[in-house]
């Protein structure tokens, strides 16, 4: 023990480490779960791409608005990847970090400036935005789901 910590540090530190310790069983997401994740995601995509097969813009507009899309819903997966590796004690960069954090923000801001932009009614725009936005939520649960499933089944294998 380091005799300049105070006692209740000490005890403090004994406390934390006997709980990160213990063998917690991991908890297997629940069938309902997963599938409202999926359905969730698919929803939010699909709709997305057939209100852009649909719209009446550019072709180069259309790529534009798709590449958000995909763009996204990477940048959400690796925020999620790389705060849930943290709380595991996963060593995690700080660049990478700060670079999915950014690269998740730059898709809302490019998604939200080409929307007020765009020549569109404004009933379009918001069901660009809420699908977009159901799309990254989705991706980020779809996520978590897979690992937690993965994390399950290796323990209990």
């Amino acid at each position: 023990m380091n005799p300049l910590k105070t006692q209740e540090e000490n005890e403090t530190s004994k406390i934390f480490k006997k709980e990160k310790s213990t063998n917690v069983p991991p908890l297997k997401p629940s069938n309902a779960f997963v599938g409202a994740s999926w359905v969730a995601l698919l929803a939010g995509m699909v709709s997305y791409c057939i209100g852009l097969f649909n719209a009446d813009m550019e072709l180069n507009e259309k790529g534009y608005y798709f590449t958000i899309l995909l763009f996204g819903l990477f940048s959400v997966i690796s925020v999620q990847k790389s705060v849930r590796d943290r709380q595991e004690g996963l060593p995690v960069t700080d660049m990478y970090y700060g670079i999915s954090w950014f690269t998740t923000l730059a898709s809302v801001v490019l998604l939200v400036v080409g929307l007020w932009n765009a020549t569109l009614a404004l009933s379009e725009k918001g069901f660009y935005g809420m699908a977009f936005t159901l799309s990254l939520f989705a991706a980020i649960a779809v996520q978590k789901n897979t690992r937690d499933l993965k994390h399950f089944e290796s323990t209990n294998a």
